[in-house]
């Protein structure tokens, strides 16, 4: 079974993966003092998020950018709570972050479930192209600019949506979902963004 780890390389074969993508608004806007800070906090934030979740962040392969992350969680991840709870704390923490700090730090957060197969520059395969297309689509940058109050816009692919928040049984409500549609070189992605008035439960 595949294990993904940080700065290790996964061992061979096809995987199937629930997958995060992290994203800074406006990060290169900011000066580069600015950005380690930034980067910084969002390591800080996502590591204690999800310490607060009872996940082990030892067993995620993390793949940075700068201006965000990429994580592909290990095969044995309660989805629910991942989906969930997670996104709760992380969205709690950051806006206690934000009571002292100067420009706030926003976020736009993907989710997507998907096939892997390892690289040696990172995992490839649907599952960390689709989370990207949903992190970088156009409505959900819009979300967050229409949404001053907001320090967190969330999506989830339509697939996860379909498989997990659906359920009833994730902390985030299927009914606080607007549908997401991007073409990006001709393929279509669909998801959902979470509508949640500053709170993401």
């Amino acid at each position: 079974m595949v294990r993904l780890r940080t700065r290790r390389r996964p061992e061979s074969g096809l995987a199937y993966r629930l997958f995060l993508r992290l994203d800074v608004e406006k990060y290169s806007r900011l000066d580069t003092r600015q950005q380690v800070e930034a980067q910084e906090d969002l390591r800080r934030l996502v590591d204690e998020s999800a310490r607060l979740t009872g996940l082990m962040t030892d067993d995620w392969y993390r793949q940075g950018a700068g201006d965000g992350e990429l994580v592909a969680f290990p095969a044995d991840i309660d989805i629910l709570r991942t989906v969930g709870t997670f996104t709760h704390r992380l969205q709690s923490g950051l806006q206690r972050l934000n009571l002292n700090r100067n420009p706030d730090l926003r976020l736009r957060v993907a989710f997507h479930h998907g096939t892997m197969a390892p690289g040696p520059l990172g995992p490839a395969g649907d599952g960390p192209i689709v989370v990207s297309r949903l992190l970088d689509a156009d409505p959900l940058r819009a979300y967050l600019t229409e949404h001053p109050d907001l320090a967190l816009a969330l999506a989830v692919s339509e697939s996860l949506y379909n498989d997990v928040i659906r359920t009833g049984l994730c902390e985030l409500a299927p009914e606080r979902f607007i549908p997401l549609e991007v073409e990006v070189k001709q393929v279509v992605y669909r998801g959902y963004i979470y509508d949640g008035n500053g709170s993401p439960a």
